[in-house]
């Protein structure tokens, strides 16, 4: 489904950047508009590993006009199979500083912005506060779910990709599109896997090749989105093959992750007054307000121990927005399977929001 534009044209570009993306603006479907929308774009990218080096290279070439840069590791000699952005005199050197050397050889009028920190549930939200679009190429399930549900609270469209020995995946989560059904890491995947049961990179391999072929999609998919061209990979899913030379694509919504999960308007208070309240928002945001008569357990002490958590016959789950929320309800509606669980549709905001009028 074609989506608008998510970034609005600059005035103008220079005459050798114009002269630079010569043969992009060749295409139609981008254009002089489109050229302007990307030189108006920021767009954060997670990781300069296997998956960031080819992004940032793309983006850079494709005349991104804000890039920045999320790492706090140090390259190392293993790095350099797969990781292209780095050399070997740059092996001990911040990944995130050399990156950032080599996008401004490439796009010399790109701003470049170096984050080297590391990427958590704390701090993600307000980091990505003056970015278009998010481009995750982490490995880590912990920064994974931190950026996806950061996104996920603010809106921001996330270009998410994965790729482990010779398989890859890539789509888009995005919890409030202009036109479609909102999706997101947590509609498909409610909770990372147990510690330990899914290998990383360093004990299961990685083809250094493939993390290139990702990339290059997912910086196809951020060029769709800011200039309003194509059909974005939302509510889909490409899932690559290298081995057998194969791409399909699987449908991917909330509605497949479980239907189950009953939702509830902030202005039936009939439900509300009579259901069990669960906020499984942070501590901090508890303080700031919460719904009279609600409990307070976490979302990682919900996904840690669902059976535990006290429900009532109708139980509604509600974090500041929705995605936190409907993870929770998964969870709970797996282990107390004769409770009716349901999840606040906008979270605490929209009935905050509400109470205000």
């Amino acid at each position: 489904m074609p989506i608008p534009p998510l970034v609005e044209p600059a005035p103008s570009i220079p005459d050798d950047e114009r002269l630079r993306a010569a043969r992009q603006i060749r295409l139609p479907e981008i254009g002089d508009a489109g050229q302007r929308r990307l030189a108006n774009a920021k767009v954060c990218v997670i990781g300069a590993g296997g998956l960031g080096s080819p992004v940032l290279l793309y983006l850079a070439s494709a005349g991104v006009g804000v890039v920045g840069i999320v790492d706090d590791d140090d390259v190392d000699t293993s790095n350099l199979q797969r990781q292209i952005v780095f050399g070997v005199d740059d092996v001990g050197r911040p990944k995130a500083t050399v990156a950032a050397e080599r996008v401004r050889t490439l796009s010399p009028r790109t701003q470049v912005i170096e984050h080297r920190l590391r990427l958590t549930a704390d701090n993600a939200a307000e980091l990505f506060a003056p970015y278009d679009l998010v481009i995750d190429g982490s490995d880590s399930f912990d920064t994974r779910y931190a950026v996806a549900d950061a996104c996920a609270e603010v809106g921001l469209p996330l270009v998410w990709g994965s790729v482990l020995r010779f398989d890859a995946q890539a789509t888009v989560f995005w919890s409030a599109p202009p036109a479609g059904a909102p999706i997101t890491l947590r509609d498909v995947f409610p909770a990372p896997p147990p510690a330990g049961e899914v290998p990383n990179c360093a004990e299961a391999g990685v083809l250094g090749a493939l993390c290139g072929q990702l990339g290059g999609i997912l910086v196809t998919e951020a060029v769709k989105l800011i200039c309003g061209v194509g059909e974005p990979l939302l509510n889909r899913m490409l899932v690559l093959d290298a081995l057998g030379a194969r791409i399909d694509e699987v449908p991917i919504g909330p509605a497949a992750a479980g239907a189950q999960i009953g939702r509830v308007r902030v202005d039936d208070s009939e439900t509300i007054t009579r259901a069990t309240l669960l906020d499984v928002r942070n501590t901090d945001e508890v303080a700031r307000g919460s719904l009279p008569g609600a409990q307070h357990v976490p979302l990682d002490e919900v996904l840690a121990d669902a059976a535990s958590v006290p429900v009532g016959e109708v139980t509604v789950v509600y974090c500041q927005l929705g995605p936190r929320s409907r993870a929770a309800a998964h969870a709970l509606a797996a282990q107390h399977p004769d409770t009716d669980v349901r999840v606040l549709l906008g979270g605490y905001a929209a009935w905050a929001e509400r109470s205000t009028l």
